[in-house]
């Protein structure tokens, strides 16, 4: 059963000239002010209550619109968290998952008209990929079964290694956007370069699968699906609340995480530039951290704050409107960065005793759902301290 190791205690971090994160792994020099280390923001308390417990790697959340969620579990589930905060069944009707390694179900969204939309990791000829799926959630007798189901999206080519499958969905209108990874092995990450695969890509298509016919490879060289490319692993996707403008964060090697705002057509540099180092300590590509003709991130963290899930408040329970809210899981925090501008102006690392977060989700009371990836996980919800 899962605790929280001070339940119903206040959370504090203590405002210092940056928040205290250790000696960076990479030796590179910003490319300009406050893209990592910005100033630590002032102290804000929260306190912590479990939501709902009894989920075995929580991986998504997202809102049904009517006081119910629904949550995915790594090896294979989906359910709906009840409007009294009690677990359905598994819903029944999903694809099979291939969970192993990094993989299983992993993120879900819900749309304004109701189609439930999710990035799970599938096994086919060759390999693994990155697929996204859309469905209609039906009750009947009791339970709850995913209708019409098809795929909207599968990454390619197969790739023989279990990691690296990104994958957030945000259905956006008449478009929906996911985020990939590129599996991570040596052997296999260059092809983050190559817009002739979708691995380690931003991808926009509409809700029956077809390429937007505004994507900046359609009638030329490259995949017609791809929105942005030389990405490593995105976790985290959100959409701005006052410019619809979409934002990232993904996972670097050892150093190097980084929140981007993608746009059409740009190249983020991984694996030929990076601000980390391998996990063993060699250079990334030719140790570099700037190149002509690749895009530069808004903000890195080294060390690693290795993210997921991430959502914008705009809301008013807490003092934070306009700020970012990332999941961290490690160390295992909320970090939460003020934005000015669509630049980084402060930081502040929030309940650090939680565990892995791995997703985000402002509710519409405005408080914070946390999702805790664990063996046995669960869902904490943050409000404002006394």
């Amino acid at each position: 059963m899962f605790r929280l190791s001070v339940f119903g205690l206040l959370f504090a971090s203590f405002a210092q000239a940056e928040v205290p994160q250790g000696p960076p792994n990479a030796d590179f020099a910003p490319a300009f002010l406050d893209q990592t280390r910005a100033a630590a923001l002032p102290v804000t308390s929260v306190s912590a209550a479990v939501f709902v417990e009894g989920l075995e790697r929580p991986w998504g959340i997202a809102p049904l619109g009517d006081g119910r969620w629904v949550v995915t579990e790594r090896p294979g589930r989906m359910r709906v968290i009840e409007q009294d905060a009690s677990l359905s069944a598994p819903i029944e009707g999903l694809p099979a998952v291939a969970a192993r390694g990094q993989g299983g179900l992993l993120d879900v969204a819900v749309a304004r008209d109701g189609t439930v939309y999710w990035t799970y990791a599938k096994e086919v000829g060759g390999g693994f990929v990155t697929a996204a799926a859309r469905g209609r959630l039906t009750a009947s007798g009791g339970r709850y079964v995913m209708a019409d189901v098809r795929d909207i999206f599968v990454q390619e080519p197969p790739s023989r290694f279990a990691a690296h499958y990104g994958a957030r969905i945000i259905p956006d209108g008449d478009v929906v956007w996911i985020t990939t990874g590129e599996h991570s092995d040596a052997s296999e990450r260059g092809r983050a370069q190559d817009i002739r695969t979708t691995y380690g890509v931003i991808a926009r298509v509409h809700p029956n699968g077809e390429p937007v016919a505004s994507n900046p490879f359609v009638g030329r060289d490259g995949i017609d699906t791809i929105w942005s490319y030389g990405h490593r692993n995105v976790q985290g996707a959100a959409l701005h609340p006052r410019t619809g403008a979409l934002w990232t964060v993904e996972h670097g090697p050892r150093g190097g995480d980084e929140l981007n705002m993608p746009q059409a057509g740009r190249n983020y540099g991984w694996p030929v530039i990076s601000y980390g180092i391998n996990y063993n300590g060699s250079d990334v590509g030719s140790g570099i951290a700037v190149a002509p003709g690749m895009e530069q991130p808004v903000y890195y963290w080294d060390p690693v704050i290795a993210p997921g899930g991430m959502a914008f408040y705009d809301a008013s329970l807490f003092a934070w409107r306009g700020d970012l809210l990332i999941g961290s899981l490690n160390p295992g925090v909320l970090v939460r960065l003020r934005m000015e501008n669509g630049r980084v102006v402060g930081e502040e690392r929030l309940v650090p005793d939680l565990g892995r977060i791995r997703d985000v989700e402002v509710a519409p009371d405005g408080s914070v759902l946390v999702l805790v990836d664990d063996e046995e996980g669960a869902i904490v919800r943050l409000t404002p301290g006394p």
